[in-house]
């Protein structure tokens, strides 16, 4: 039986760990081969050791996200390779320090920045022209109901995520007449590490894992998702479009 994904080449950043590493985990089982981005060697070799287990196959690329020359050479590397990419997950964030405004560096600000919008700019730049040579481009980015919220004490990560959001929507638009389909996804809370750090007192048992979460990304980057610009909230189960303030 053909695989949701088979033959599909999909970029996964963020990968050694929680939401990024089960999706990488999720999209192999679908038959992807998986191009898998994150900061640290061992991780990686751990993906590439359970993606072999279920006969996948993955591409490790330790990469720091900030190194912005380091994602274009990546661009040009899958270009020489497989001249097209069928999908991008964006998933690798930081959460930043958790402190009212005044108390935080400039430096503390703009890293967290770094990360979960200049790199996400970087990719979108570095990509588009591969994912247009697909025949039904899929890009998903990881966001937080931070975003919306504002939510106090972690202002770097919510307005880091918002901006995030923004960039996307715009992408969709500008893409809306070509094959490609961008759209985002909130996991809500999920037992990770990063939650972990935020909630140190949250019992891990009352979250959904990131395995579960995996299993709902996996259709937005199929070729049969037709939506683009939405908003995809895995606490309710919506898929949900954005609207001006009221």
């Amino acid at each position: 039986m053909t695989k949701l994904l088979a033959d599909r080449i999909a970029l996964v950043t963020g990968a050694s760990r929680g939401i990024g590493y089960a999706t990488a985990i999720a999209l192999a089982k679908a038959g992807a081969h998986i191009v898998a981005v994150a900061r640290t060697q061992g991780g990686l070799e751990e993906l590439d050791d359970e993606i072999r287990k279920i006969g996948g196959s993955a591409t490790l690329v330790p990469l720091n996200l900030t190194d912005s020359d380091g994602i274009a050479r990546l661009g040009a590397g899958l270009h020489e390779r497989y001249g097209k990419l069928d999908i991008l997950v964006g998933n690798a964030g930081v959460l930043g320090p958790s402190s009212p405004i005044g108390h935080i560096e400039l430096k503390t600000f703009t890293d967290v920045m770094a990360v979960n919008v200049s790199a996400n700019f970087q990719l979108i730049r570095c990509m588009e022209p591969l994912l247009k040579q697909s025949d039904a481009g899929r890009a998903v980015f990881i966001t937080s109901g931070a975003a919306n919220k504002a939510t106090a004490y972690v202002s770097p990560y919510a307005a880091s995520k918002a901006a995030l959001e923004t960039l996307a929507r715009a992408w969709a638009q500008e893409t809306a007449n070509t094959k490609l389909r961008v759209n985002l996804f909130n996991p809500g809370p999920v037992r990770t590490r990063m939650r972990a750090t935020l909630m140190p007192g949250e019992e891990p048992a009352t979250l959904d894992t990131p395995e579960q979460v995996a299993e709902f990304i996996v259709p937005m980057c199929a070729p049969d998702w037709t939506e683009t610009g939405k908003f995809y909230d895995y606490k309710t189960r919506n898929l949900m479009s954005f609207r001006s303030p009221a």
